[in-house]
């Protein structure tokens, strides 16, 4: 049994994150690659256990944010493919190359800084050239055939660079998760499919071609090509929820906490910060030790629940740093010490972090992403308690 402070905490079901990889794998078009994104420690899940679990499955690329979490990944897995999709500093080009890390080069400025401290180091970087078609965010503007096609010269330029070894091509879809964002998506991908056309007739050719983020792999296989970045998909959630159903997934985080305290009160009791919230009658109350120092947004103040003894309770008044308050009135028979569930893993529940991100205007990203570091993660398969990850120690 391995021990953790039973506070608050993550529960990840790695039965569940292994259905999801395998049921995305299932959907792929032969000959597809996948590169499992686990930026932000995998979206909140926790990087170390999520990158062995993946591993497990066969996964061999990863997609990160930054040099920092490439070596976090790195540690847990010595031989599979990183690519770092955002910037890194070119004077840290030695450390890329020793640690067979890949990074994006969006911009020919970029380009000539990462070759010159190659070519100073003695080393040879593997890199994706990032386009962008329409996202306009990172990568080189091809976003018209006729008026972007001196990119078309420059980003052949920058595969000849010495120093440097073009082993892909990517782009990123900006509305593949909308409900009327099709027209563009297929406009993203003719123009990505362009210019690679083009490329070829400069000599140019790319062993990884890849676009499709978690909405693009699920809705347009066509687009698959030679590699698929899934990310919130692979832990269960859909990137939108009009698209809930068009896949088999199982959401893997489930975050608890425990009641610290009960009382009972009288009509006109103030609760919390400001006095926001008074008690219309004789309440009982439930102290849970979580708050938005732990990543409980303070905005659901008035609009969330939890479950305590089965029951479904709201929580009243101001959500504090460390701490809230449960209505528990309906709830039973609820003692100190008895395990409460702040996000459910099932789907259909209030509890959720679909359900609860939309009555914040917020994504589920947002949710799982902002659970803090002094939260641990707990991972089980089966009845079985995996490992423990307590960012504290």
């Amino acid at each position: 049994m391995i021990d953790y402070f039973r506070r608050t905490w993550v529960e990840i079901n790695l039965d569940a994150l292994d259905h999801n990889y395998e049921t995305i794998r299932a959907a792929l078009t032969p000959g597809t690659e996948m590169m499992a994104i686990v930026k932000a420690d995998a979206y909140g899940h926790g990087v170390e256990h999520t990158v062995r679990a993946f591993t497990a499955c066969g996964c061999t690329w990863f997609g990160v944010s930054n040099l920092e979490e490439a070596l976090q990944v790195r540690t847990v897995n010595p031989d599979c493919d990183i690519l770092i999709l955002g910037y890194t500093p070119p004077e840290h080009v030695q450390t890329l190359a020793l640690n067979n890390i890949t990074q994006a080069v969006f911009n020919g400025e970029y380009a000539d800084l990462l070759s010159a401290a190659a070519v100073k180091s003695g080393v040879t970087v593997s890199v994706h050239v990032k386009v962008d078609t329409g996202m306009t965010r990172l990568g080189f503007v091809f976003q018209d055939s006729v008026a972007d096609a001196a990119v078309i010269l420059e980003i052949a330029r920058v595969c000849r660079l010495p120093g440097l070894y073009p082993e892909g091509i990517f782009t990123h879809f900006s509305s593949a998760d909308e409900a009327d964002g099709e027209v563009f998506t297929r406009l993203q991908f003719d123009l990505f499919l362009t210019l690679i056309q083009a490329l070829k007739f400069e000599g140019i050719t790319f062993r990884y071609r890849h676009c499709c983020n978690s909405a693009a792999t699920v809705l347009y296989p066509e687009m698959h090509l030679d590699l698929v970045r899934p990310g919130i998909i692979l832990y269960g959630l859909m990137p939108a929820q009009w698209m809930r159903g068009k896949i088999d997934l199982r959401p893997i985080m489930c975050l608890k906490s425990v009641v610290s305290m009960t009382k009972t009160v009288e009509a006109g009791t103030p609760v919390s910060y400001g006095r926001a919230f008074v008690t219309g009658g004789e309440t009982r109350i439930a102290t849970v030790p979580i708050g938005y120092a732990d990543g409980y947004p303070r905005m659901l103040t008035g609009k969330a629940k939890m479950q305590v003894g089965g029951v479904d309770v709201p929580v009243i008044g101001r959500i504090c740093m460390d701490q809230c308050m449960l209505d528990i009135s309906g709830a039973g028979d609820v003692a100190d010490g008895m395990a409460v569930t702040v996000y459910s893993d099932d789907p259909a529940s209030p509890l959720c972090v679909d359900a609860l991100a939309a009555s914040i205007g917020a994504i589920n990203y947002e949710l799982t992403c902002g659970v803090n570091k002094r939260v641990p993660r707990i991972y089980t398969r089966g009845d079985s308690l995996e490992a423990v990850a307590n960012y504290m120690k």
